[in-house]
């Protein structure tokens, strides 16, 4: 009885020793793991959120594609804030130049004494030829165009308008706006100015106030107070401006450093707004799109 009764513990024993371990962890590999309840493994977003200023400041004819960039991209990057100053091309090439601008906004290319950055196309622009909605001439070419600017056909019954002295308004020196006029109708520093004013809308109002003036302003601009006419019988549309059919047509530059590197901010909106997922709100500020 002694044997049977040690036999019988010892086999007790080892089956009781057999059960905790594989309780208490024999099927542990050590290389696994259960995830706790409620939790969800997803993958981690490839946008990095992104945080600052980025200056940019230029063309006044870029004003309304700014804004509708600038408005659009806070949905992307809501910590980024991008600041807007119209100051003109050639003043936005200077600021990329001396660095008090992140980004440079010039509605002209670059001219080749403008070291020190390079250009950026983020759409093109169709000048357009702006005469008050009274007159009713509604078709110039490009050779009557710089005759009326020149002061070599000064009354506009001799183009088919009415008998009236043609006054010529247009933008300061300095502007891409005047400089893509000038440098496509051959009349630079032959321009006779009524008045040369700083902005874009300032150009518009004086010649919706006038029925004898006549004007150059950004397709992306023009509004019903003013007509704009066609050129060799070829309206300034987005299809015309991008297949270059339209004459008078210029690009929306954003000028930057050729050696400084951008800050992330300022890249992230520069690679944006020249991606195709911006080209339907360029489009919608009245510029043409470059990509798609």
């Amino acid at each position: 009885m002694d044997m049977k009764k040690r036999t019988l513990a010892l086999m007790l024993s080892t089956a009781l020793c057999v059960g905790m371990l594989a309780g208490c962890g024999g099927g542990d590999t050590g290389n696994t793991s259960t995830p706790a309840a409620g939790s969800s493994q997803t993958p981690s977003s490839n946008t990095t959120e992104l945080s600052g200023t980025v200056v940019t400041n230029g063309s006044t004819s870029m004003e309304s594609l700014m804004g509708v960039l600038t408005e659009a991209f806070r949905e992307v990057q809501p910590g980024v804030q991008i600041q807007y100053t119209g100051s003109g091309s050639s003043a936005g090439i200077t600021s990329a130049q001396d660095g008090t601008a992140d980004i440079g906004l010039a509605s002209r290319d670059l001219k080749d004494e403008e070291t020190g950055v390079k250009e950026i196309t983020v759409a093109k622009d169709g000048i357009a030829i702006i005469v008050n909605p009274q007159n009713p001439v509604a078709d110039l070419s490009v050779e009557q165009i710089a005759q009326l600017a020149t002061g070599e056909v000064t009354n506009w019954s001799e183009v088919g308008g009415n008998d009236g002295q043609v006054v010529f308004i247009g933008r300061e020196a300095g502007s891409g706006t005047r400089d893509g006029f000038e440098s496509i109708t051959g009349t630079e520093d032959a321009c006779k100015y009524q008045n040369e004013l700083t902005s874009t809308g300032e150009v518009i109002a004086n010649v919706a106030s006038n029925p004898n003036a006549i004007g150059y302003a950004s397709l992306s601009a023009v509004d019903d107070t003013v007509k704009a006419i066609t050129v060799g019988g070829v309206a300034p549309t987005e299809e015309t401006v991008l297949d270059g059919t339209y004459a008078i047509q210029r690009n929306f530059n954003f000028i930057v450093s050729d050696s400084t590197e951008l800050s992330d901010p300022a890249q992230a909106f520069i690679d944006w707004a020249t991606s195709a997922e911006a080209a339907d709100l360029i489009a919608g500020a009245g510029a043409v799109p470059v990509a798609k």
